[in-house]
């Protein structure tokens, strides 16, 4: 225990980290429902939450034909209506993760859900922390503690993370995101330590484990996310070039816990398991969308809810990039990739999951401003520098919290 608790683990840049996700997460509770004055619960959310309990239950499978209506009034959403039951979109483990918060009740009367909502938001508000934690982490290893703190601020003072971290009109997205940071950035990581002279496979079935959850999370709670599963493998093989064999071993090691665990998420029932994948939408890209002016709108009007910070910052970072020969390393290049190609994929997908694709783009986005800002924290402007990021991030965080009170008080 005396190696763990040790300074490089829990110095004053973790303590400052902890003081940020602890604001994140009191800007969170304002805006969680109270039991005395509940939400209007609408029927997807009622039908989300009761099928992930029924399955809990051992009763159904939840987003298949057996939980079509899982209590008297309570019908699935269109888009599971017209596909022959299956929800096209998400695997059982989304309503398994949307109903966590409520394994404690025992109750059946869908209409008493609207009461227990905070309780319903509470798993997205930790896999929002986790997020939060997880940025921290893989900015401070890339960029040093500067970079760390840019991102992480970023992301606390973020409305619409606060937004699908709570539901507030929002879908429940951020397990997926979460577990997308994870895939991309573990993968990198397990690519990284196949130049150690150890038996690669054995000695990484911990990021294997990892790098499977990683992916089960993101694809088995919105489907079009297997897109993760060929970026993954082409980072690792672009990070280990010289242990393509390797890479491909852990990478379908990797899939095949993936797969499993999402099995698991059917109940380890094969048939509705075969059924539910080939009712599954894995591509929604519609490419008359890309001709579409409100779909640039769409995109321009998530990073606005991003927060002024990134707005302001992105245009610069994008401008420094591209000019600025030094700060294009594929600690930089790769999180503005895979921010681009979210952004690119939210375009051509105008309704849902389009969303889901442009708020996986935001914590990307946040890595690359966050090294861009911590190269630039490197020169002889660092002075200049550093006045102007303090300012913007203290009044992106300003604006937020105002907004806040606002709303907690209307």
């Amino acid at each position: 225990m005396g190696k763990f608790f040790t300074r490089e683990r829990f110095g004053h840049p973790q303590v400052l980290a902890g003081l940020l996700l602890l604001m994140f997460l009191g800007q969170s509770f304002l805006l969680l429902p109270g039991a005395s004055h509940p939400p209007d619960v609408d029927s997807s959310e009622l039908f989300r939450v009761m099928s992930g309990l029924l399955q809990w239950r051992g009763e159904t499978v939840a987003g298949t034909p057996s939980a079509s209506r899982v209590e008297a009034g309570v019908f699935p959403p269109p888009e599971v209506a017209a596909n022959e039951g299956y929800d096209p979109n998400h695997s059982p483990l989304w309503y398994l993760l949307a109903s966590l918060g409520l394994l404690h009740w025992q109750g059946r009367d869908a209409t008493a859900l609207p009461h227990w909502a905070w309780l319903i938001r509470l798993p997205y508000i930790v896999f929002g922390l986790l997020l939060g934690a997880s940025l921290w982490y893989v900015s401070r290893r890339l960029y040093g503690n500067a970079g760390g703190y840019i991102a992480l601020s970023m992301y606390c003072f973020s409305p619409t993370i606060l937004q699908n971290s709570t539901l507030w009109f929002a879908q429940p997205e951020m397990s997926a995101a979460w577990g997308t940071f994870g895939a991309i950035f573990t993968a990198i990581a397990v690519a990284h330590t196949l130049y150690a002279p150890r038996e690669v496979v054995l000695w990484n079935w911990r990021r294997i484990l990892l790098l499977g959850l990683s992916l089960v999370l993101a694809v088995g709670c919105q489907f079009s996310l297997v897109v993760l599963v060929p970026i993954t493998l082409g980072f690792m093989l672009y990070v280990a070039p010289t242990r393509r064999l390797a890479v491909l071993a852990i990478w379908a090691a990797a899939c095949v816990v993936a797969l499993g665990l999402l099995y698991a998420a059917y109940a380890f029932r094969t048939d509705v398991f075969w059924r539910g994948l080939r009712h599954a939408r894995f591509v929604g890209v519609t490419w008359r969308a890309y001709a579409m002016l409100r779909g640039y709108r769409r995109v321009l009007d998530q990073l606005v809810q991003s927060g002024p910070a990134l707005l302001v910052t992105l245009p610069v970072a994008l401008v420094v990039y591209f000019t600025w020969r030094r700060a294009r390393y594929f600690g930089n290049t790769a999180p503005l990739l895979v921010g681009a190609l979210f952004l690119v994929l939210g375009l051509g997908n105008p309704h849902y999951p389009g969303q889901g694709f442009l708020l996986m783009a935001v914590p990307f986005l946040f890595i690359f401003v966050a090294g861009i800002a911590a190269d630039l924290l490197e020169t002889q402007q660092k002075g200049l520098v550093a006045a102007c990021l303090w300012g913007l991030l203290s009044a992106n965080a300003l604006w937020n919290v105002l907004g806040l009170a606002g709303i907690s008080h209307g």
